[in-house]
């Protein structure tokens, strides 16, 4: 753990974590906007409820927004910052970075070790949201957690809704000519004749067809087999869970985290929030289906990018790495603010530091995805990325 200033990933221990926030009269939780931090900011504040210990969740959008908010607050009380590296003078907080490690994972094992029982169901949603397989790597106690109580893979796709035509319409987790249309995606399903109520062939039935409406186009690259694969194959949530499928679940914290961080908190928290969580979930894919229909793209040298309006660009440089980007590394830009996806670690949080310094702003990210919001000139902020990149 660190005092001030910058933790390094392999660092922090969840025992740290724990050790800290047991003694700690106060915690004040800051999630990056992102699906996997929120999830661990609601693992995290469950367990210290359990504990009787006073907390308060936040979502921030930059590192400088993070620093801020803490250096605005009560110096007695212990800062975590999730997602978000707390690299500032004025921020005297523990940091669980944004790493290839989910944070949701660092969450689960910190819950345990406060003697906390920690919802399995929230941080697995938490560790496919951060883009990880479950079960993989030092994810397994989390899937076996969540198999003890009724989570199982099924056939089909991954959504978070029982209405089939909403989910594949409203999914973010793949995209298809029907992405963000569900009356088409409702006359697509019609084609395969699938009986009132779904037996396993039914749902794979639907996951073939989903799964060669999303990567069988002129545009989509090799790597969009692989994005299509996480939304395949579900893990089914059990019946007191707020949705169908784990892999909804994760879409559904991304959208809310992003869109509507009060709802997100509340969800996170186990408040009774699913329908303004689907309602913002469904706007949130619709926006971001739409904003690459109508985008304009540009390709360079390493980077393709996709200038939208209003749209929510972390999701929509997602979908654009993974379904149409030529490139390895795509970027989802409006006029005042940017995303970026990689494809593999190519240093894009650095570059987009060095374009808001460039031009003026603020950014957040890791290695392999970054988000950042700036001033100025849009074709002089990617100039400076491209630059920095």
């Amino acid at each position: 753990m660190s005092a001030a200033g910058r933790t390094e990933p392999d660092a922090l221990a969840a025992s740290d974590v724990a050790a800290a926030v047991r003694d700690a009269p106060f915690v004040r939780l800051f999630a990056n906007a992102d699906g996997d931090a929120l999830a661990a900011a609601g693992v995290l504040a469950r367990a210290l409820d359990d504990l009787r210990r006073p907390f308060q969740v936040g979502v921030v959008e930059t590192a400088a927004e993070s620093a801020d908010r803490i250096a605005a607050g009560d110096s007695e009380a212990l800062a975590v910052t999730i997602g978000v590296d707390a690299d500032s003078e004025s921020a005297d907080a523990l940091s669980i970075p944004a790493t290839d490690r989910p944070a949701s994972l660092t969450a689960f094992e910190s819950a345990r070790e406060l003697g906390a029982t920690p919802d399995p169901v929230l941080a697995l949603a938490g560790v496919l949201a951060a883009g990880a397989t479950p079960g993989a790597g030092e994810t397994g106690p989390v899937l076996d957690a969540a198999r003890e109580i009724g989570v199982e893979r099924r056939p089909g796709v991954g959504t978070p809704t029982a209405d089939l035509a909403d989910g594949l319409a409203h999914t973010t987790l793949a995209r298809a000519p029907f992405s963000g249309d569900p009356g088409a995606a409702q006359a697509t399903l019609a084609e395969l004749g699938l009986p009132t109520e779904l037996d396993a062939d039914a749902h794979r039935r639907v996951a073939s067809l989903f799964a060669l409406e999303s990567t069988e186009t002129d545009a989509a690259p090799e790597r969009a087999v692989d994005a299509t694969e996480r939304a395949l194959r579900p893990h089914a949530a059990p019946a007191d869970a707020p949705f169908e499928t784990v892999e909804g679940y994760a879409d559904v914290l991304s959208a809310v985290a992003t869109d509507a961080p009060g709802t997100g908190v509340a969800l996170a928290l186990g408040h009774d929030a699913r329908a303004d969580a689907i309602e913002t979930w469904r706007q949130h894919a619709a926006a971001a289906h739409r904003g690459l229909d109508e985008a304009t793209t540009g390709r360079y040298d390493g980077l393709f990018v996709a200038r939208v309006d209003v749209t929510p660009v972390r999701t929509t440089a997602r979908l654009l790495r993974d379904f149409q980007s030529p490139e390895p590394v795509a970027m989802a830009v409006s006029n005042d603010e940017a995303a970026v996806a990689a494809a593999e670690a190519s240093g894009v949080d650095a570059a987009l530091a060095a374009a808001v310094e460039e031009v003026g702003g603020a950014s957040v990210g890791a290695p392999e995805r970054g988000y950042a919001r700036y001033d100025g000139d849009t074709k002089a902020f990617i100039a400076a990325f491209r630059e920095a990149l």
